[in-house]
């Protein structure tokens, strides 16, 4: 994977296909591997780039002098998207996190089309169920290091209610989730930076960036599941309102739209391209 140097330290990124430019953001104890359906799709008739971001999966730790939060992965992801000369009509898709907001309520030039995927939003933040527990476990020292090894069984990555099961509704594949904790299991600088985001993270700061995104003046898509018991669906409605945008709502769909409903995604996000 090509690799390029920031301000907070180095992010890895995939880069394919060719036309309309395309950037997929993934959420926390994930990595650029969530968006594989859905990219590979894609990449049929765009250029799709997406970056592992340092959200605990990620293989090259960031610098530990850096100020690491929310706020500042969101201006990270500005920046990526500046470095590599990227067009201001490149649409940007989050799921599951959303910094992808907060960027837009600060450098609405840099956004130039904006899908929303089931995403952090309004006050679920950080989201009930695996965010509040993640949240909670960054203020013991060695919680998530605990997290991540109490999941290496496969199994107790399925129990319902809980981990990774709460996010789909279909499930994980395991190979997806293996690469995921692999960094947090063997790597005290990976925990450390996540440890820091989760430490920084400031339960207002998505309303601040909803106000924000009041004003935003480009196109917005929102896609949600329906079937999400982490981003409550209302939260999907109330964004399509708040910015005038197209809502689509799927069946069968969890937080995790890329691997629950790959195609469906794909072909939302290229309609809105195409637009």
């Amino acid at each position: 994977m090509p690799q390029i140097d920031l301000s907070l330290g180095t992010v890895s990124y995939e880069d394919t296909g060719s036309g309309p430019a395309v950037v997929l953001l993934h959420g926390l104890v994930q990595n650029a591997t969530v968006w594989r359906d859905v990219a590979a799709d894609l990449a049929a008739d765009h250029r799709v780039i997406v970056p592992t971001l340092p959200y605990g999966s990620h293989a090259i730790p960031l610098r530990p002098d850096v100020d690491l939060t929310p706020r500042t992965t969101a201006r990270l992801i500005g920046e990526f998207a500046d470095a590599l000369g990227l067009p201001d009509d490149t649409v940007f898709v989050e799921n599951d996190a959303g910094r992808l907001q907060q960027l837009a309520a600060e450098r609405p030039e840099r956004v130039g089309r904006m899908v929303i995927a089931g995403c952090e939003a309004f006050d679920n933040y950080p989201p009930k169920a695996g965010g509040t527990m993640m949240a909670a476990a960054a203020k013991i020292p060695g919680g998530i290091r605990f997290l991540a090894l109490a999941l290496t069984p496969r199994p107790l990555r399925r129990i319902p209610g809980t981990g990774f099961a709460v996010m789909t509704a279909k499930g994980v594949p395991h190979d997806l989730t293996d690469g995921w904790l692999r960094p947090l299991r063997t790597d005290s600088a990976v925990r450390a930076d996540l440890v820091r985001y989760l430490r920084a993270t400031d339960r207002g700061e998505m309303l601040e960036a909803a106000e924000g995104l009041a004003g935003f003046p480009n196109p917005v898509l929102v896609v949600w599941g329906r079937q999400d018991r982490m981003m409550p669906l209302e939260h999907g409605r109330r964004l399509a309102e708040l910015l005038g945008a197209e809502l689509v709502e799927l069946d069968d769909c969890g937080t995790l739209i890329p691997v629950d409903q790959p195609r469906a995604l794909a072909e939302a996000v290229r309609k809105f391209a195409a637009a």
